[in-house]
């Protein structure tokens, strides 16, 4: 697909929105990489969501408010599809006669609702009728991998997503059989780069933003709640702080608070839509140490300006509860399959975070490493998405758990 700086294989789940009184309901409005775009241009003038799909299954999300009108997830859902199909081109001008979507095996956040998530997107995707499939991402990912192989197998795939962790093991039949691939267990947990990414926050962006700090409540100094800062460990809700009664909320903070000018920082950023480029240089980081033994952290921007080096060693011990909960859930898959790891014939790994060497570890512990296969990090899904919704018979790989 073309984007706005050349082609892109990818059509991120991003909307920016900014107002436009000469268009219907006032609000002007693009996703993916246009989006994006825009609001690097005009950043001051628009309201920015990113991942917006991790909010799905969350029953304390409703609705975002963009510039004084409440859109809940499906709408913002349906136009995001509208944008993706309208720069889709040709491939994409003819309605499709089947669609096939694919969904983590566990959502993303503390408590989860699969039938909540289900119910927003069917209405997500009303517009292409009744022949809608949802299928486990990494069956889609097995299904890329088998177009691969030639001769039978026992494969565990691992889908590092942005929110979620999820792992397969999959029997490869022989090519040409009836039925080439066959789920033999499955589990996942929800972390991945998005909590990678929120550790790195913690401890070189939080402190500057109070937290940790403290303030005065009734002559009693208390520690400044942690509440306040949870939203900066996700995509979605840190854009969607950027509304009055959050404003407020830290505007009487700052009042009370022992270092005002931290929370002053924390204003600037929620205002300034500064997520973004935050978020850039925390991914920035992470790549790199993924690559070399320590590297620069650096960002300027709202009054905030940091420079700190960071060593793998250091972000690999703020990672290493994580580390440990996904080396579990693969272990997890293994047990619900009913397979040792020496009965795995191939791993493939898939995700951005794949390529972090605290998760490699996981599996070159496990397995050898003639096993592990990597490639197409960013487009093995949706390669394998498309060469399911070509099977005859796709109800045997949907998940028919929380329809409705």
């Amino acid at each position: 697909m073309a984007g706005p700086d050349g082609p892109d294989a990818v059509f991120r789940s991003a909307l920016c929105f900014w107002e436009e009184p000469g268009l219907r309901g006032g609000l002007g409005h693009e996703a993916g990489p246009w989006g994006i775009a825009e609001f690097l241009d005009f950043p001051a003038g628009c309201r920015f969501i990113q991942s917006f799909k991790s909010v799905a299954a969350s029953p304390s999300f409703e609705q975002a408010s963009i510039f004084g009108k409440n859109l809940k997830f499906e709408e913002l859902g349906d136009l995001f599809l509208h944008h993706f199909i309208q720069r889709g081109g040709d491939a994409l001008a003819t309605p499709p006669g089947r669609v096939v979507v694919g969904r983590p095996v566990r959502y993303v956040g503390s408590r989860p609702d699969a039938a909540l998530a289900r119910q927003r997107y069917d209405r997500m995707f009303a517009r292409f009728g009744p022949d809608v499939h949802y299928v486990y991402e990494p069956l889609g990912a097995a299904f890329s991998f088998a177009s691969r192989l030639d001769r039978a197998a026992n494969l565990l795939v691992a889908d590092f997503g942005g929110g979620t962790s999820d792992f397969s093991v999959v029997r490869i039949a022989e090519p040409g059989a009836a039925r080439r691939c066959i789920p033999l267990g499955s589990a996942g947990v929800g972390i991945a780069g998005d909590r990678f990414d929120y550790r790195i926050m913690d401890h070189l962006v939080l402190p500057m933003l109070g937290k940790g700090g403290t303030y005065t409540s009734f002559d009693k100094l208390l520690e400044i709640p942690p509440g306040y800062f949870n939203d900066f460990g996700d995509w979605a809700r840190l854009a969607l702080m950027r509304n009055r009664r959050t404003l407020d909320a830290l505007a009487k903070l700052r009042r009370s608070a022992t270092d005002a000018k931290a929370i002053d920082r924390m204003i600037a950023v929620v205002e300034n839509e500064l997520g973004y480029p935050l978020y850039d240089a925390v991914g920035t980081l992470k790549r790199h140490l993924s690559a070399q033994d320590s590297a620069a952290f650096t960002f300027s921007g709202g009054g905030l300006e940091i420079e700190a080096a960071v060593t793998r060693g250091q972000f690999e011990s703020w990672i290493a509860e994580d580390i440990h909960r996904i080396a579990a859930t693969v272990d997890a898959a293994l047990a619900q399959a009913g397979m040792a790891a020496s009965e795995i014939d191939h791993v493939f790994l898939t995700g951005g975070s794949s390529l972090v060497p605290a998760v490699r570890a996981i599996f070159d512990e496990r397995f050898s490493a003639d096993r592990i296969a990597t490639g197409n990090e960013l487009t093995s899904i949706a390669h394998g998405l498309a060469l399911l919704g070509q099977e005859p018979d796709i109800a045997v790989w949907t998940t028919q758990d929380e329809a409705g």
